[in-house]
């Protein structure tokens, strides 16, 4: 089987959660389900360069006795002239008495094979 070189930044659609990943990914970053058996692929990916850019995480908990929080999981992207140019809502719920939720975003960069 060939390795396929996508274009940077070219997208597809999982298979298996619909998401929108890039075209490179030989693992689906939001499922985590595998999309191809590439053997070079998956030999350049463990020594492509890889590091999260940016990683938070912060945590929010409901102390109102009887009364629920309703919340939104929100991620927007902007670019370089501060134009929005995703936005996503990610997921939404509500915290009742002394329930907590945890959200961590993370950026995972890759480098392209041959950039080093």
């Amino acid at each position: 089987m060939n390795s396929r070189t996508a274009a940077p930044g070219k997208t597809r659609i999982c298979p298996h959660c619909k998401a929108t990943i890039l075209e490179s990914a030989a693992i689906c970053p939001g499922c985590q389900h595998h999309l191809r058996f590439d053997s070079k692929a998956i030999v350049e990916r463990r020594t492509q360069p890889t590091f999260s850019a940016l990683r938070v995480e912060g945590s929010f908990r409901n102390p109102q006795a009887g009364t629920a929080w309703e919340y939104s999981v929100v991620v927007s992207i902007r670019n370089d002239r501060g134009e929005e140019i995703a936005r996503k809502v990610i997921g939404v719920g509500a915290l009742g008495n002394n329930e907590s939720r945890t959200v961590t975003l993370s950026v995972d960069v890759l480098a392209p094979t041959g950039s080093r």
